[in-house]
């Protein structure tokens, strides 16, 4: 239906329509649905419709097949993370390898995981040992030292004592005596100890906490390491005192091992004796070396586990995740258990019925079936897909469009024309040829390496303006045109194409006004003449052509969008459109704006003094009263009255007609009348209007109807005043552009030149590039680009641009993420 209303019109165009859409129907023979599934996936031209969209996803055939497969793929994850942690490197590209069974990749995952996290334990438990015994080491080193210098210190008092002739004493003496204890050893107390380790940060607290809980009956003392260890609980480096505690009776004992617990100190045996702190502190050692031996070797066989696995992640990932969404469609699919077959129904594009149909049979072939799949064309009134064929340069004003809203099926696409307005309307605002070479030399870098940064994690930022290389191409080149129009470089202007048409009188007249200058030569070849650049007369001549020109350009593109609403309304066959749409909106806008436009370029023509605010206020207010030196040519104000006559008689025209007829048409659609004629009404009037529903008839509402459209009359009116004065945008940001960069050019680069320093001089080119690059090159660019947007998406777009379709989604591996699904 809607192709033939396109054919004798148009030539076709990639972009310009989206494809032809058409519902089909498979029904597949059980034994050959996998391999079906897995070669339409392969073509991925088909949306699949989920008929059983009554079921939850447990209830469904293949529920049991998509967490099995969910497994494998936390298992992957699982791999992923180990190999993370010992920085070993995966291939990123799959192994050209034979096709592998689903079943052999569950069971070499399950072999792996078994036998990785084996590893992982054992390596554990040696690392914890490890560290244990390091933790060991140091607290006989550090409490040897507590107890050698408690030696030396009890020889020195014994030395001491033997001076002052005592007699002689046992080094066992204890420090703390009376003549009582002397004589009575059974009242000598023998003190215990415990050594350990204790975070440095807690030491305080650790000190504080023991002398409350025993009364100060303890004796405490501590030694910081010089480097922090590795705490066998936890794992992590931590900075640790080493601590010995000494005491006296059992409860004390209780109370400093829970104290010591609490804090989370780590207690070690200590031998008083010295002979046996070196034999034991020769056994850790000894049992250290063996153990870094021995986790060495297990890190060793963990790293050539890690390296085989690598080798084939990817490969199995690939097979897990496709085999996941393989059975995600056939859930989708409904079943008939008594022909022993499924069902499936989606959408497609026209064109790959060829390819659809090979991929059913060599799927038939393959799984040796005896019967072959049934292809069949459903007719529906549903509205299809939409569905455009794009490449990596168009794909990205596509997207532009598509942000807005997805095209209804088959309207017509502005992509098309967004090609090459949209980086047009940024060079208007951003015209400056050194800028533009700036941004050229940016993109070719990025376009240079698109093979290495495709499909790499870059960033949000870099992403977006990488995905978009080829828009800020083609806004580049177009920033060059507009700048060699503006004859501006970096706002300096060149005689690129000859001399000055004019010049100067006198030696006075550059400083005071354009008044002095006269023309010697014919006019300049192409864009602003040079010598309009320094005088006085610049930002008015520049205002002044830049303000009108920016209203020629709106009025044009908004007359491309009626235009466009046109070939909408005659593609699908809808005269209401044309009639009582299409034709008062161009009398409405062209009687007003389009005439603006015209005395525009006669003034420019004629070279006349008339005022274009006087013309366009008084053909309103006083449109019969005499133009005066405002004429700009015969008959003008007969045609000034002719159009303000037909721009109101446009307005009720739009509003009336239109709702009358539609109720016209719903009576006779529901009176006795042919059904066939009727349905053919209603599927015609499917494309015609955006708000009907595609899945059945509403009820006819007069005034609803009225109101929409006495709502779209007004929003036309009023948007043709607004949108219009909304392209001034493009006048307001050029005339700022070329200001700013004249300020940093003039203030920065030619202020330091003045001063024949070079210091000052390097300072100004720096200040000068930076200022150029981050505000010129990077927010003047952002601005640029979100103002040519908005002028797309309202004023162009809201002219014809439904935007209320749906998207193809193709079940497509190629389409499949890359990053890891959920469970």
């Amino acid at each position: 239906m809607a192709e033939d209303g396109g054919g004798g019109w148009f030539p076709p165009m990639d972009l310009f329509r989206s494809e032809p859409m058409h519902l089909v129907q498979l029904i597949i023979p059980i034994e050959s649905v996998h391999s079906t599934i897995s070669y339409l996936g392969d073509i991925g031209l088909i949306q699949f419709k989920d008929l059983n969209a009554d079921k939850s996803p447990f209830q469904r055939t293949y529920a049991s097949q998509i967490k099995r497969c969910g497994e494998m793929a936390r298992k992957l994850r699982f791999f992923k993370d180990q190999m993370s942690k010992a920085g070993t490197t995966w291939s990123l590209k799959p192994n050209i390898l034979a096709d592998i069974h689903l079943d052999d990749v569950e069971l070499r995952l399950g072999e792996l995981e078994a036998e990785l996290i084996e590893i992982n334990t054992n390596n554990e438990k040696l690392q914890r040992s490890y560290n244990e015994l390091t933790e060991y080491k140091l607290v006989l080193i550090k409490a040897g030292e507590f107890f050698k210098a408690a030696q030396t210190s009890a020889t020195a008092k014994q030395r001491e004592f033997s001076s002052n002739k005592l007699p002689a004493e046992s080094l066992t003496i204890p420090l703390l005596k009376d003549d009582e204890s002397e004589n009575d050893l059974s009242k000598q107390v023998k003190l215990g100890f415990l050594t350990g380790l204790v975070p440095k940060e807690k030491a305080m607290a650790f000190e504080r906490i023991l002398f409350r809980a025993t009364r100060g009956n303890v004796f405490l003392r501590q030694a910081p390491l010089e480097e922090p260890v590795v705490d066998p609980t936890s794992g992590q480096k931590v900075q640790k005192n080493v601590f010995a505690v000494f005491f006296s009776g059992e409860r004390v004992k209780s109370k400093v091992v829970k104290i010591s617990d609490a804090f989370g100190a780590n207690r070690y045996p200590f031998a008083e004796d010295l002979g046996k702190q070196s034999q034991i502190l020769k056994e850790v050692s000894g049992r250290i070396s063996e153990l870094k031996m021995t986790i060495h070797a297990g890190l060793l066989h963990q790293g050539t586990l890690l390296q085989k696995i690598g080798e084939q992640h990817e490969h199995w990932n690939q097979v897990v995740r496709k085999e996941k969404a393989i059975y995600h469609i056939l859930n989708m699919l409904s079943i008939d258990v008594t022909k022993k077959c499924l069902v499936a129904e989606g959408w497609s594009p026209v064109y790959a019925t060829k390819r659809i149909r090979h991929a059913l049979r060599k799927a038939a072939i393959d799984s040796s079936s005896q019967v072959g799949s049934i292809f069949r064309v459903l007719h529906t009134k549903k509205l299809p897909p939409t569905f455009f064929r794009t490449n990596k340069f168009t794909e990205s004003f596509q997207a532009i469009v598509d942000a807005t809203g997805v095209a209804r099926y088959q309207e017509a696409n502005p992509g098309v024309y967004t090609v090459v307005t949209f980086p047009f309307l940024f060079a208007v605002m951003f015209g400056d040829w050194g800028h533009g070479i700036c941004l050229l030399l940016a993109t070719l870098y990025l376009i240079s390496k698109e093979k290495k940064f495709y499909g790499q994690k870059l960033g949000d930022i870099v992403e977006m303006t990488f995905g978009g290389r080829y828009v800020i191409l083609l806004m580049s080149l177009f920033s060059i045109y507009t700048g060699l129009i503006y004859n501006e470089f970096f706002s300096v202007p060149f005689q690129l194409f000859g001399p000055s048409a004019y010049a100067c009188r006198d030696d006075s007249c550059r400083d005071a006004t354009t008044i002095g200058l006269i023309k010697v030569r014919d006019t300049y070849p192409f864009g602003v003449d040079p010598v309009w650049h320094g005088t006085r007369s610049e930002l008015p001549f520049l205002n002044s052509l830049k303000m009108k020109m920016s209203i020629l350009i709106g009025v044009a593109q908004m007359n491309l969008g009626i235009i466009l609403s046109f070939v909408n309304a005659l593609y699908f066959r809808n005269s209401l459109n044309i009639w009582f749409q299409f034709v008062p909106q161009m009398i409405f806008l062209n009687g007003l704006f389009g005439y603006l436009s015209l005395i525009i370029i006669a003034k420019w023509y004629t070279g006349s003094k008339a005022d274009l605010y006087h013309i366009m206020i008084y053909m309103f207010l006083s449109p019969t009263d005499d133009l005066g030196e405002n004429q700009l040519f015969n008959n003008q104000k007969t045609v000034q009255i002719g159009l303000l006559l037909l721009s109101l008689i446009a307005v009720p025209w739009m509003l009336f007609p239109k709702p009358f007829i539609l109720k016209s048409q719903h009576n006779l659609r529901h009176g006795d009348i042919d059904e066939y004629e009727l349905l053919e009404d209603i599927d015609n009037s499917l494309h015609g209007e955006a708000n009907v529903d595609s899945e059945g008839d509403h009820e006819f509402e007069f005034s609803e109807v009225f109101v929409h459209q006495l709502i779209h009359t007004i929003e036309f009116v009023l948007g043709a005043v607004s949108n219009t004065a909304s392209y001034l945008r493009l006048w307001a940001l050029s005339l700022a552009h070329s200001e700013l960069s004249a300020v940093f050019y003039e203030k920065v680069l030619l202020l330091a030149w003045g001063y024949n320093n070079v210091v000052i001089l390097i300072i100004g080119i720096v200040v000068f590039i930076f200022a150029t690059a981050g505000v010129l090159l990077v927010m003047e660019t952002l601005s640029a680009f979100l103002h040519a947007l908005r002028l797309h998406w309202v004023e162009f777009q809201n002219k014809f641009y439904g935007g209320n379709g749906h998207q193809f989604r193709p079940f497509s591996f190629q389409l499949l993420g890359n990053e890891d699904e959920s469970t």
